[in-house]
């Protein structure tokens, strides 16, 4: 994200969104919940060198638009932040460093990537990876499988099940997966439900098939595929809902780590995806982001995690198990389902939820 211009820059006026207004009024009624998935009054989690303060204030959107739920999360090298989640107004909302409300992406973002409507980038909305690559910084998008609806009543064809890559200003350069056609810039991939993209220090990519064929596959910077392995198991190479992958360099070599969700653990292993070790005691772990050493990990059973380069644990975060969702709001200090995190320059984590108003919130460190 080197630039500050974007293929769709939807700076709304005030008089588009009191336009809309009932919209977030009326989500507001039918939830019971805030729109903007945030909470009066501040709070402190963690614990020793891992503690972190509660912004009540970033990340809230005007009247009129709401997040669905919480998908991803990166930063760019300008401390922008870019959230997506399961909604149509935004499909995308980028902040700045202060967290003010830069512009959305919606209608037109899904045109560039091939729908026709916003609606079914809602439908297929998950992953979201920021690579830099020989100084420039792109994104890779990860979509689920989603199917249609016909006028009968019965389910249509399906659609999405893409990685695609884009500039930083949302144009797609490379699509893998479900495509109608092979190009030179579009490649069928058998994904069945993609989760989560990585990209190693060399450029190789890898991609979980996380809701579906439990494979892991590997592929070099110029989109020539080198490996695949898994399968649905709890053996060493298998895997139930490989939901994240991540190329960790905390260690003296890089390693792929997956987020083995519903096996409730992390499996390691070399960039040839040589398997080397289970880190086990995770409740249903989503992804990963490193930073400072450490390595941290959204569990969706309703705490982060954070690792030191030994992957021993440092800390555990807002862990709100048995909290019902309804009743998280309430409890500042308390995850319910996180889904995806980041880290900024400064220091500042960013936590999202996997929640139906897909609850963003930003903690500073405390030192």
């Amino acid at each position: 994200m080197n630039s500050n211009s974007t293929l769709f820059p939807i700076r709304r006026t005030r008089r588009d969104f009191l336009a809309t207004g009932a919209l977030g009024v009326a989500g507001l009624a039918a939830g019971g919940l805030p729109a903007v998935g945030q909470e009066a009054g501040g709070a402190t989690i963690g614990e020793g060198s891992a503690r972190f303060k509660l912004d009540t204030t970033w990340g809230r959107l005007p009247e009129g638009m709401r997040y669905g739920l919480g998908c991803a999360i990166v930063v760019d090298k300008q401390d922008r932040v870019i959230v997506t989640s399961r909604s149509t107004q935004p499909c995308v909302a980028i902040f700045d460093k202060e967290g003010k409300l830069l512009e959305t992406w919606g209608k037109d973002f899904a045109t560039a990537v091939g729908y026709g409507s916003a609606e079914q980038v809602q439908a297929t909305a998950h992953g979201l990876y920021l690579a830099e690559e020989n100084g420039t910084e792109y994104l890779y998008w990860t979509e689920n499988v989603a199917r249609a609806k016909g006028a009968d009543g019965k389910m249509g064809k399906a659609y999405g099940a893409r990685v695609y890559k884009t500039d930083m200003k949302g144009k797609v350069l490379y699509t893998l997966g479900m495509v109608e056609k092979e190009s030179d810039t579009a490649q069928k991939l058998d994904l069945t439900n993609p989760t989560d993209v990585a990209v190693a220090p060399n450029g190789d990519i890898y991609i979980v098939d996380g809701y579906g064929s439990q494979k892991v596959h590997r592929f070099s910077k110029d989109f020539k595929k080198l490996k695949t392995i898994g399968g649905r198991g709890k053996e060493p190479g298998q895997f139930n809902t490989c939901h994240g992958v991540w190329v960790n360099t905390l260690r003296k070599e890089p390693e792929v780590y997956i987020a083995d969700r519903a096996n409730n653990r992390l499996e390691v292993y070399s960039l040839e995806l040589e398997y080397k070790r289970t880190v086990r005691d995770a409740r249903l772990p989503c992804c990963f982001y490193q930073q400072g050493g450490r390595l941290y990990v959204p569990e969706l059973d309703a705490r982060v995690t954070v690792l030191d380069d030994k992957d021993l644990v440092v800390a555990r975060l807002g862990d709100g198990k048995g909290i019902p969702d309804t009743e998280i709001n309430k409890h500042p200090d308390k995850f319910a389902k996180p889904h995806a995190l980041t880290l900024d320059s400064k220091g500042n984590l960013f936590v999202l939820e996997w929640l139906p108003w897909g609850r963003v919130r930003k903690f500073s460190p405390v030192a």
